[in-house]
């Protein structure tokens, strides 16, 4: 029996509603049930595709989100081998969490009002900020102001780049791709000057092995974006998560997890907002 206030917690309710899915619950269309062990799984929704963040590759899950829901795991009572890791796309996850398909989300999920009338948050575990992505030697792109004549690129559907012609330069070329990955590969063939969303997976991107050197994150972030812990409405675990993200910080482990996953690249969160404090009530 694990002798955390989450295991205590889940015992005394008598019911497996957030974090755990019961053995036998073949049925169970997150796949949850019993883990190798023999004991309960946590399934934890995720990016597949955010390298430095969420990334799956061979089986293998890794990246500041994954280092984070594998540490508040830990302190709940889960090992390694009892947690699932199910892909989460953006579009996807407040219907994942209302159908019983996860039991917490770590995805880059920003804590929003709209969001908060069906999902609680725990967290915030990071504030992202809106950044630019340049090449390494570029100097005369220093912030949204800076793109006039430029050609920005962002993904297909997304709203940062037209809010950087909105708001910063009227004359901004906007250039849209598939993925973020595929804005780097035009930017390295010289099509593009900078990418726009988050600074975190910009700084994540330009990290890979394949990028090292080559890009800097301008470090002039122009939003906020308050990363939480998506949970289903109505629980009761906030508490027990905020608590394990503030110990997570207050043992070096976030910065550590933080550092790994952007080495090699130019980039510094914004310290005036990092690490957060989450408070014990959800966000």
């Amino acid at each position: 029996m694990r002798k955390t206030r989450y295991g205590m917690a889940a015992l005394a309710a008598g019911a497996a509603l957030v974090l755990s899915a019961c053995g036998g619950g073949g049925g169970n269309e997150g796949g949850g049930g019993e883990a190798t062990g023999g004991g309960e799984t946590v399934r934890i929704g995720i990016k597949y595709d955010q390298p430095g963040l969420g990334f799956s590759s061979g089986g293998q899950f890794s990246g500041f989100d994954v280092d984070v829901a594998k540490y508040v795991a830990k302190e709940l009572g889960y090992t390694e081998d009892q947690i699932e890791f199910v892909e989460s796309p953006s579009a996807n996850r407040e219907n994942m969490l209302a159908n019983n398909q996860v039991d917490m989300i770590f995805a880059t999920y920003s804590i929003t009002d709209e969001r908060k009338k069906t999902v609680d948050f725990a967290g915030p575990y990071f504030v992202a900020g809106q950044d630019l992505l340049v090449r390494a030697d570029d100097n005369s792109i220093t912030g949204p102001d800076s793109l006039n004549g430029k050609n920005l690129c962002s993904v297909t559907g997304s709203t940062s780049a037209q809010r950087i012609k909105d708001e910063h330069a009227s004359n901004v070329n906007l250039v849209e791709r598939p993925s973020y990955a595929e804005c780097v590969t035009a930017m390295q063939g010289g099509q593009i000057d900078a990418v726009t969303t988050d600074d975190i997976i910009l700084a994540g991107l330009a990290a890979q092995p394949n990028n090292a050197g080559k890009y800097k994150v301008v470090g002039n972030p122009f939003s906020e974006e308050n990363y939480g812990v998506g949970l289903p409405k109505g629980t009761d675990k906030c508490a027990d998560i905020n608590a394990a993200i503030n110990k997570m910080v207050e043992d070096g482990s976030w910065d550590e997890a933080l550092k790994k996953n952007t080495e090699g690249v130019d980039y510094s969160y914004n310290t005036e907002l990092n690490p957060p404090k989450p408070g014990e009530a959800c966000a």
